[in-house]
């Protein structure tokens, strides 16, 4: 496989999380086999990030301002160099050949516009029960699914975003996230939908195990405004699409 893959990751005074998700990323990806560039769109964080970035000599788009995941994402994606594109959570910590599994599923699929992996925190059947207690464990959990779950891909209606692998020419066939859903929830879904609209299927790769946080970004905020965001993104894919989400999980 070749070709470059440009993983953007969004961010919100998230440093500690952006820095273990980079190591991960620089740990467990053979840039050989998978060339890659990491691009780190940051919100208008207070916490040094786009200092940091510089010192690692990592790419930084900076809003002057928290705009949110889609529009963090589309000025990710503008920047990007790349023949493919992941949308990666910066609560993410990835696993040994993540990228080549992902690429592999996608690059073997004509028919598929989106992959994404499996996790311990999703909404959703991409939640898997791969049982372990500590970031070792999850590594080794992580390994053992690459053999035990190899070529288990399953055709899906949606993909959760905290995750997602698809190619610069379906971003510009189907376009950007649709920022109406800003500053999250449902931009996933309904950037899903849109590419099967368009004819592309949607592939969940059992063999590739990701460690999620979750929500890392919202949970610091309220619980009951959380709810109400949930519940108006949700009210707004029913009026663009006249179809409840509901019925892709």
């Amino acid at each position: 496989m070749n070709g470059l893959t440009s993983i953007i990751i969004p961010t919100f005074n998230g440093l500690a999380l952006l820095q273990s998700a980079v190591a991960s990323i620089r740990l467990y990806t053979d840039p050989v086999q998978t060339p890659y560039e990491i691009i780190a769109v940051d919100n208008g964080s207070s916490d040094g990030t786009p200092n940091w970035c510089a010192g690692e000599g990592i790419a930084c788009v900076s809003l002057a301002r928290n705009a949110g995941f889609p529009k963090a994402c589309n000025k990710g994606m503008r920047a990007a160099n790349g023949e493919y594109f992941v949308l990666l959570n910066n609560d993410v910590t990835v696993s040994f050949g993540w990228l080549q599994g992902l690429r592999q599923a996608l690059d073997n699929h004509a028919d598929v516009g989106i992959v994404g992996p499996v996790t311990n925190y999703a909404s959703g059947r991409q939640q898997v029960d791969y049982p372990f207690g500590s970031r070792i464990d999850f590594h080794r959990a992580a390994a053992d699914a690459v053999v035990r779950e190899a070529g288990g891909y399953e055709p899906i209606l949606r993909l959760v975003g905290f995750c997602m692998l698809f190619r610069r020419t379906l971003y510009e066939r189907i376009g950007e996230l649709d920022e109406r859903f800003s500053p999250g929830h449902y931009e996933d879904d309904d950037y899903c939908f849109r590419a099967r609209m368009h004819g592309f299927g949607l592939l969940m790769c059992r063999d590739v195990f990701v460690h999620h946080e979750g929500s890392a970004s919202f949970k610091r905020g309220n619980a009951a405004e959380l709810q109400q965001l949930v519940e108006r993104n949700r009210g707004l894919f029913m009026a663009k699409w006249q179809v409840d989400p509901a019925n892709f999980m």
